[in-house]
């Protein structure tokens, strides 16, 4: 009777209106509880039958209470959804259907679910992988959460989960896009093609690679100085800005590239036949030639043209690595025609990997780890494949071509797909240069390390210090890679200009590019220009394709690695991120991120202390680990349902008192 009465509800309304509220996020946990952060020095406690109310992630206005003389706070009105579209699990209780999120901080829920139109009850077992999206929000005045199940995903015990999972996960496609029947050149009737035929240019990729976008051709002269001719595929022949097919390119953006398999941006007709630059096979190629000095300088003779080419020479990285580094005697050697573009290659990056050590920017060698599968998708092994010699000979002409291609668009049209790099955070430069000051840098300051020049100084100083700990430290502090129509420096780089079109079959950018180079050739107004959007919308297809590749190897992990832990398994680890709760550390045999806490480091918590902004890790005030440092560790848990690895130091740190002399 009390149910619908207007003035005990004007009442409640009161009383509420006196309690004290806050806004902020709600933080989840593992055990039932949550907090909500009001910000990054206040939170407050929520109960576990409060945190029924809300999911991690949600912002809302919360009630804050007071009982015993604590406070806590009631979730009550949302403010923004931090989940409506989730990857989860089935749970089935007693017949009816649940779905467990597959999220670390949601993993605890099980939510009462339904199917979407076509979809059916007995299509779902436990355990089975689904797409699901809230529907019902309790602070939205539900009863309750409900979900609906709008994708099955795989079964529960697919071995190819990884793969499905994360590319759901991601919104990203998991197959080829279609063909067409028949593929037509569609190229401008005044663009004429050269014909270079009778050039000896060679291609140099994976032994398992199919998609070969680039043909080299360099000859040394006589005065010391090297022609370089670089042939990249063509699929701007095929498609043209207003094919559908351009539209399914731009909506991938990449290439995708995850363990053990990739989903091409183009249809494999085209990506692995059509445009690649197989060898023997006439392939239409967008070109170009540049005078390299020997002392590495690019020259100006920048010339970019339309050609036909056939590749005399399909090689391997490490066939051309053993012949490079060891003499070994390689069937291809044998032709000399094909043994002398390779020595005049490697002779060109050398002279240019020496100009840019001196001038610009080199990365630290770090392996690159792969994972070999058998055919049921099992671990064979993981491979450490360190950058050899003609790694780097190609790396160095693609890196040269890149530099022509930005400038002949910045220069001729003052537009283009750039890649670019600012630098230093801007409200971080003075610590940057209080902290290299500290360390014995000199000449540097605020004024100098904004332009590409001092920056450029301050990644070869780093680069010259014994560890890597101050490189670590700071390139927290550097700005993030970009993508945008206008020119602008990679100072990560140290280039002042660099505009990719050297992989158009992988990346829509790429195929930008071409079209806005084929119109400098014709001098013609482009058929194409890059909008502003653009930059942003492939940024952000970046980022999700490396968080797709980072998930299925953080699987792939767990599932090979959790013997280790039994076995008591030692590696090696470089620590490569520290926070206030440990440390993360990279095996240097097989690449696996695994986590140290402080309390496998040492149990009491009174005496270490986990220094973020200095990258260290402290016991009674004495620094034991920092950053870059390596350590043997042994396996404590692999957690293969939330792909996670932890360890800890093979040398512990006892608790016991240390005695001053």
């Amino acid at each position: 009777m009390f149910a619908d009465n207007p003035l005990l509800a004007q009442l409640k309304q009161q009383i509420k209106d006196t309690i004290p509220t806050k806004e902020g996020t709600i933080k989840a946990t593992d055990k039932k509880f949550g907090f909500l952060e009001v910000d990054n020095k206040t939170s407050y406690f929520i109960p576990p039958p409060q945190m029924k109310k809300c999911m991690h992630g949600d912002r809302v206005v919360a009630l804050i209470r007071s009982e015993n003389d604590k406070e806590f706070a009631e979730p009550d009105q949302l403010v923004e959804q931090g989940v409506t579209r989730f990857i989860g699990r089935i749970k089935l209780f007693k017949g009816r259907l649940n779905v467990v999120p597959d999220q670390p901080q949601l993993r605890n829920l099980s939510l009462k679910a339904k199917t979407a139109k076509g979809l059916k009850h007995d299509m779902f077992a436990e355990g089975d992988w689904v797409v699901a999206q809230v529907i019902q929000h309790p602070l939205k005045g539900d009863n309750g959460f409900m979900v609906e199940i709008t994708e099955k995903i795989t079964d529960a015990n697919d071995k190819i989960a990884p793969w499905w999972v994360t590319l759901a996960e991601n919104d990203l496609p998991n197959t080829e896009p279609m063909g067409i029947e028949e593929w037509q050149l569609h190229d401008d009737a005044d663009l004429v093609r050269e014909d270079l035929t009778h050039i000896p240019f060679v291609t140099i990729d994976g032994e398992s690679t199919k998609d070969m976008d680039d043909a080299l051709y360099a000859h040394q002269k006589d005065n010391g100085d090297f022609t370089l001719t670089i042939a990249i595929a063509d699929p701007t022949a095929y498609i043209t800005p207003d094919d559908d097919m351009d539209k399914v390119a731009r909506q991938r953006g990449f290439t995708i590239y995850l363990p053990g398999r990739n989903i091409p941006m183009l249809p494999r007709d085209l990506a692995d036949n059509l445009c690649s630059l197989i060898q023997d096979e006439l392939r239409p190629a967008l070109c170009c030639t540049v005078t390299v000095a020997q002392d590495g300088t690019i020259q100006d003779d920048i010339r970019f043209f339309a050609a036909n080419i056939r590749s005399h020479a399909r090689l391997a990285y490490t066939s051309v690595s053993d012949y490079l580094d060891n003499n070994s005697d390689e069937a291809w050697a044998k032709d000399a025609a094909i043994a002398g573009v390779v020595t005049d290659l490697a002779q060109m990056a050398k002279a240019r990997n020496t100009w840019r050590q001196t001038n610009a920017v080199i990365f630290p060698d770090r392996p690159d780890y792969r994972f070999e599968l058998s055919e049921d998708n099992d671990v064979i092994a993981i491979h450490a494949d360190y950058r050899r010699s003609a790694n780097k000979l190609v790396e160095e002409a693609m890196i040269t071509a890149n530099i022509c291609a930005g400038r002949v668009l910045s220069d001729t049209l003052g537009m283009g797909m750039f890649n670019t790099h600012s630098g230093l955070k801007e409200d971080k430069i003075n610590n940057v240069i209080d902290l290299v000051t500290e360390y014995g840098a000199q000449g540097f300051s605020a004024d100098s390390v904004v332009s590409l020049e001092g920056f450029s100084a301050l990644r070869r100083w780093l680069g010259s210090q014994e560890t890597q700990y101050l490189d670590n430290r700071i390139r927290k502090h550097q700005a993030y890679g970009e993508m945008g129509n206008t020119p602008a420096p990679h100072f990560a780089m140290g280039l002042d200009i660099y505009a990719t079109w050297t992989s158009p079959i992988r990346k829509y950018s790429d195929m930008i590019n071409h079209r806005l180079l084929k119109a400098i050739i014709l001098n013609k107004a482009p058929v194409q220009t890059p909008d502003d959007e653009l930059g942003d919308e492939l940024a952000l297809h970046r980022k999700h394709h490396r968080m797709a590749e980072r998930k299925v190897s953080d699987w792939l992990y767990a599932r090979t690695l959790h013997q280790d832990v039994q076995a008591e398994s030692t590696f090696k680890g470089e620590i490569f991120d520290i926070g206030r709760s440990g440390m993360r550390v990279r095996l240097l045999e097989n690449g696996a991120a695994a986590f140290i806490p402080n309390s496998l480091i040492m149990d009491n918590k009174e005496r270490i202390e986990s220094n973020a902004d200095q990258g260290t890790v402290s016991i009674d005030n004495e620094v034991i680990y920092k950053l870059s440092d390596v350590l043997e560790v042994v396996l404590t848990e692999v957690n293969i349902d939330k792909r996670n690895i932890v360890a800890k130091p093979v040398e512990v740190f006892s608790d016991q008192p240390t005695h001053q002399a």
